[in-house]
């Protein structure tokens, strides 16, 4: 039982790992379009210009896609919504800067997990 469940929701979801974009840069474009229709949605992240728009973009579409493939969910595409949208920091580049007199200062280079669920509309 808990397989079908899992297999149901992973029709209506995308996820994107590792990408190389701070989880505090991604943060207030997620809080955007959270709990906005897909078009509404996606003609928010049309006009924000900030590196995590085309992402989230990309994003849900591939969650669009995802449920039109899908031969369990018969949804209406127009009555969809972007239902969740988590943004959870990912693994940490470490790089090195040298600086004066033999010393090295830390250059963190932050990843993030995206995910995104969609849901008919309630």
């Amino acid at each position: 039982m808990g397989k079908e469940k899992r297999k149901q929701h992973r029709a209506n979801q995308a996820v994107l790992n590792s990408a190389r974009v701070s989880p505090f840069k991604v943060r207030p474009v997620a809080d955007l379009i959270r709990h906005k229709g897909i078009d509404e949605a996606l003609t928010i992240l049309q006009f924000t210009q900030k590196k995590a728009a085309p992402m989230l973009t990309k994003l849900i579409e591939s969650a669009l896609s995802n449920i039109e493939t899908s031969n369990e969910l018969d949804w209406d595409i127009d009555e969809l919504v972007v239902s969740q949208l988590t943004v959870d920091e990912g693994p940490t580049l470490r790089r090195f800067q040298p600086r004066a007199q033999g010393r090295a200062f830390r250059i963190n280079k932050r990843t993030c997990h995206i995910k995104v669920v969609l849901t008919p509309r309630t």
